[in-house]
């Protein structure tokens, strides 16, 4: 019999269900993969936004990282909310500790709702420490303006150069994701030393966008630890996502914007 792959998110936790920890889950159970998971955080946190949050102690997370790489394969790994200083550091040494491979890095700042996530002393941090242990990169307009010192990119040779400013600070690739553009379309690129590519969808009518950088990154991981190539794993997971996002109004959750619809590849159209 052969053993299932195995990825592993090291995120905060959405008590609502639609991001973080929860919606890196579901995810990885959409995408065929087997999840495990390290919380950094415990937010409490709705539609309407957040409202708290508790950071966990280092040390725990460092024995949560011991635990799991101790008895289970990890084929890949996303990395989501990390708050403090000290755990940007506690989650780098466990990684190394355990030769962690395929890690996608989703840097996460602010909420869709734009409450912040991020000690704004831990930016530097996040720089020099975690972006150059990242196989892929995945940061948003606003994030990638955050990480460079570059004004918000409006132009696709904006969202180009400040991808080289992130490639020389040290990540293997970077995928800067375009949702937060003013265009009918949503351009994301991808981009390596090697390789150059953009991806389009059409941008989707709808306010159901809870999650939607959680769930591509933890995608894109769990591809990954299926074992396919960067290029194929980031589009195969970008066509699961739109999937996801067009399909999102079919559940009715919160009374604010909504999740993405993780499992419309298995549920089908109807939900009872």
């Amino acid at each position: 019999m052969s053993s299932i792959p195995i990825a592993l998110t090291i995120a905060g936790s959405d008590s609502g269900g639609g991001a973080g920890i929860q919606a890196d889950l579901k995810s990885f159970s959409a995408n065929r993969v087997y999840g495990a998971s390290v919380i950094t955080a415990l937010t409490a946190q709705n539609t309407l936004g957040v409202t708290g949050v508790l950071d966990v102690p280092a040390d725990f997370i460092t024995a949560q990282l011991d635990s799991v790489f101790s008895d289970l394969k990890i084929d890949a790994v996303k990395i989501g909310m990390l708050s403090q200083i000290p755990v940007i550091e506690a989650v780098a040494n466990g990684l190394i500790k355990h030769k962690a491979k395929n890690i996608v890095f989703d840097p996460v700042m602010v909420t869709t709702s734009g409450d912040p996530l991020l000690a704004e002393d831990a930016v530097d941090a996040i720089k020099s420490i975690l972006m150059p242990m990242a196989d892929l990169l995945t940061p948003n307009l606003h994030e990638s303006a955050k990480l460079t010192g570059h004004p918000l990119s409006t132009s696709n040779q904006e969202m180009i150069e400040q991808a080289d400013v992130l490639l020389d600070s040290g990540a293997k690739a970077v995928l800067i994701k375009g949702g937060h553009s003013a265009d009918e379309t949503c351009s994301d690129l991808l981009k390596s030393f090697s390789e150059e590519l953009w991806i389009t969808a059409q941008r989707i009518d709808t306010l159901n966008t809870h999650g939607t950088g959680c769930s591509l990154s933890s995608a894109i991981a769990s591809n990954l630890a299926h074992g396919l190539a960067m290029t194929e794993a980031v589009q195969k997971s970008k066509e699961w996502l739109t999937g996801s996002i067009a399909s999102s109004d079919q559940l009715n959750v919160g009374k604010g914007p909504g999740p993405v619809h993780h499992f419309h590849n298995l549920w089908g159209n109807q939900i009872d």
